[in-house]
């Protein structure tokens, strides 16, 4: 039972672990305030979440720093494509929204709307944390964020009810409990994450061995 409380116990190191999310989503927020550092804040927060996902955290403000400053211009630009994106979604929610006509028109737009939906929220949640794992292009990444994210659509499901369920904590029930906010999410998602993340690394270097041999076969 004295071990549930040691150091090394696993009720300090979730206690641990709860602080540091608390700490994350103050950095987070505080990089997140120019709005356009918003995907480099993210991309940061995920870095680090991941590792402690891991056990791997070291020390945070420092590895916090290292990933937005890594990540910032190729970052940036995704979360201004997904900000573009998001506006025009919203339009078209709302427009769909007060049109309301009973016909098929407007029953096949809400359909494809809803879909489109489903897709942005799918890459918002997916393309931040591969940011922080993987190098690629712009186009692969949202390419990839989508397809992961619709392969492993219960680990999906279940970081759409965690961001749900803070949403509905914080906006209904205890507006404070908004210092946990994203930190803690993006640190029960990096859970969820650590073996999808992980067959997606193994699934490359698999490739990356693939076209090494067929690189030596042809030459």
């Amino acid at each position: 039972m004295n071990n549930l409380f040691n150091l090394d116990g696993p009720v300090l190191q979730f206690v641990n672990k709860i602080v540091y999310s608390v700490y994350l989503n103050i950095l987070w927020f505080i990089c997140c305030i120019p709005v356009i550092t918003a995907g480099a804040s993210t991309t940061a927060l995920f870095y680090v979440t991941l590792k402690i996902a891991k056990n791997e955290e070291g020390n945070i403000t420092k590895a916090f720093f290292h990933s937005f400053r890594e990540n910032l211009r190729q970052s940036t630009l995704i979360w201004l494509i997904l900000l573009v994106l998001g506006i025009i979604l919203g339009a078209d929610g709302y427009i769909l929204y007060h049109m309301r006509f009973e016909n098929v028109f407007w029953t096949l737009c809400t359909a494809v709307f809803c879909v489109a939906a489903a897709a942005y929220a799918i890459v918002l949640m997916y393309i931040f944390p591969l940011l922080a794992r993987f190098d690629n292009t712009v186009g692969a990444m949202f390419k990839n964020a989508l397809f992961i994210g619709v392969r492993f659509l219960f680990c999906t499901v279940l970081m759409a009810v965690i961001y749900f369920a803070m949403l509905l904590v914080v906006v209904r029930i205890f507006t404070p409990a908004v210092i946990f906010g994203e930190g803690l999410c993006a640190l029960l998602c990096s859970y969820l994450l650590s073996n999808v993340l992980l067959l997606c690394q193994e699934k490359t270097e698999d490739h990356a061995d693939t076209a090494h041999l067929a690189h030596c076969s042809r030459e």
